[in-house]
């Protein structure tokens, strides 16, 4: 494939990263956004954190819960949110799973090089 295009679908690109026990993503860093395309099994849940990124998440397939800032919100496909820097957040994906799309700016440091959690080491 030609420099700088990719597939949502190949599981071959981007940087893999485990962000907890049946969720896992694909990095793709750019020089001033970064995006994620997160999967979660069904019934399992990302930790809460934060980051100093502004991050924006879609979610592409499934259902669940965005936890922010203390607030459950239930959501599903198409849905999309906002989460400003340094706002505690967290997804719990219903029983179908779910696939989200998180764009942050700017890039995540710790997210440019293979590895696990969500917190920078």
């Amino acid at each position: 494939m030609k420099e700088h295009f990719f597939n949502l679908d190949d599981s071959a690109q981007g940087i893999l990263r485990d962000l907890a026990p049946g969720v896992s993503t694909r990095i793709f860093p750019g020089d001033h956004a970064m995006l994620s395309l997160v999967r979660l099994e069904p019934g399992c849940e990302s930790e809460v954190h934060s980051h100093p990124q502004e991050q924006w998440g879609v979610l592409l397939e499934g259902n669940g819960v965005r936890i922010q800032n203390g607030e459950e919100v239930t959501v599903s496909a198409g849905d999309f949110w906002r989460t400003p820097p340094n706002v505690t957040h967290a997804f719990r994906a219903g029983p179908e799973g779910a696939r989200v799309l998180d764009v942050f700016s700017p890039p995540r440091d710790e997210y440019r090089v293979k590895g696990s959690g969500v917190r920078a080491p």
